[in-house]
């Protein structure tokens, strides 16, 4: 890779032999996939058939019956599936015995999730307050008045949402709790200023990607720190950091003029995802 220069490990790194896959991990993986089959054909069931249980009313312009049912179900279902998946194989493999081996490994997946749901509940009880007291609607028209009063639109305004959104993300991890805390305020500022939504999750997007790696609050940094260290021992928060700021800053010269030419040129962010907002 640029920058990091020959890789010579050192005399004292452990490395971690390939352990052979067993016949009797074959064996789980081939039922596990069989089940994994069948419970999606289970699914297709309820999906293909005019009547099936994950079908909804009538569309009165097509004439047949919706699939939004099965889109509100689209969480559980995958649940099921990878559920299901996980536990044939761990019975046909023999790493699982009893429910209580389910429920440890089940206790122990969810446990990395416990940061982001603290996270996500203090962000819900702002978001809940911050609507409750309508100041997003108040800092909306305030500030787009203002940015509109000094001049302050167009390309500068979406480069200034990119950095203060990268800044946001050096003191908090969570995707989607950053715009949860973001969103209320820009999205309806930048909607009067002529952006669409669309456009506004695209800045933020830039800002949100490029400092990810920056930042020691972001979920998976350890999981990057332990796999680094499987080469260089002596990798710590700090080296990390200081190896990847150059492509942080490389990234964020790419993608910004990326969005500018893109919006300079008109060109739609999606299906149905204009760039500009008419109210």
């Amino acid at each position: 890779m640029p920058r990091l220069g020959p890789y010579k490990p050192s005399s004292d790194l452990e490395i971690d032999e390939e352990t052979p896959i067993t016949r009797q991990e074959v064996k789980a993986l081939k039922w596990s996939f069989a089940a994994t089959l069948a419970v999606l054909a289970l699914f297709m069931l309820t999906i293909i058939p005019a009547d099936g249980l994950l079908r909804g009313e009538v569309d009165p312009e097509t004439g047949s019956r919706s699939f939004q049912p099965f889109y509100d179900s689209l969480v559980p279902i995958m649940f099921i599936v990878f559920f299901v998946a996980g536990l044939v194989y761990g019975i046909v493999a023999k790493t699982i015995k009893t429910d209580k081996d389910v429920a440890d490994m089940t206790a122990k997946s969810m446990s990395t999730m416990g940061m982001y749901i603290v996270i996500a509940f203090v962000a819900a009880q702002f978001v809940a307050y911050f609507n409750w007291s309508n100041l997003g609607s108040v800092l909306a028209v305030k500030g787009s008045d203002g940015l509109k009063a000094i001049g302050f639109t167009g390309g500068p305004l979406l480069v200034a949402f990119i950095i203060v959104s990268s800044l946001v993300n050096l003191v908090m991890g969570s995707a989607s709790a950053k715009w949860a805390l973001l969103a209320p305020i820009f999205v309806p500022m930048l909607m009067l200023m002529g952006y669409s939504p669309e456009t506004t999750q695209a800045a933020y997007r830039i800002g949100d990607s490029y400092s990810n790696i920056l930042t020691p609050l972001l979920p998976y940094f350890p999981l990057v720190i332990v796999f680094a260290q499987k080469y260089v021992k002596k990798v710590g928060i700090g080296t990390l950091i200081s190896m990847m700021l150059p492509y942080a800053i490389a990234f964020a010269l790419v993608r910004i003029p990326m969005l500018l030419v893109w919006i300079w040129a008109k060109l739609p962010l999606g299906i149905e995802g204009p760039i500009y907002y008419t109210p």
